[in-house]
């Protein structure tokens, strides 16, 4: 499903998906035919090799179809009132994956780099934290489903002040 917003010249897109995605190619499409974009922020990431120490052959991601579309564009919709934002991508893979293969990116564009970077790690903490997908690992002892971690809802807490008015990342 792809979910695809023009607001005030704010591009958003939300796509969950089985099939890779090609950074280079989402990157073109968030910043096409715009130059009032002067930075563009993204983070990828990847499936590792290893979970606790411990050689893995595979993640799967489930995820609740809809309302994780939903939820993330309400956070996507949060990041553009905290951060003068001019565009947000979010793509999250669910399936089987494999080390090495991508699992999600965001890319966030603004003016300036300093809401593009807060964005961005804003959106992340979400993903992490709150967001409705459910990750079992692989490994030779067998299958198990992966708990919350401790630092990733701290890194979210920052975040939970009220948000300021497009706030300025200074």
């Amino acid at each position: 499903m792809s979910v695809l917003v023009k607001r005030l010249m704010m591009t958003t897109t939300i796509r969950l998906q089985r099939e890779p995605f090609d950074v280079n190619a989402e990157v073109a499409a968030l910043i096409s035919d715009r130059t009032d974009i002067g930075a563009v922020v993204t983070f990828t990431g990847q499936c590792r090799a290893d979970e606790n120490g411990e050689p893995i052959a595979a993640l799967t991601l489930e995820h609740y179809p809809g309302m994780a579309e939903t939820e993330i564009a309400r956070h996507a919709d949060e990041a553009q009132a905290r951060w003068p934002l001019l565009g947000v991508t979010v793509i999250h893979r669910y399936g089987r994956l494999v080390p090495g293969d991508g699992i999600v990116l965001v890319a966030t564009a603004s003016s300036h780099r300093q809401a593009a970077f807060a964005a961005a790690a804003f959106l992340m903490d979400y993903l992490k934290t709150r967001a409705p997908f459910w990750k079992q690992v692989e490994k030779a002892s067998g299958t198990a489903w992966v708990d919350a971690k401790a630092a990733d809802d701290a890194a979210a807490d920052r975040w939970a002040a009220p948000p300021r008015q497009r706030e300025a990342a200074k």
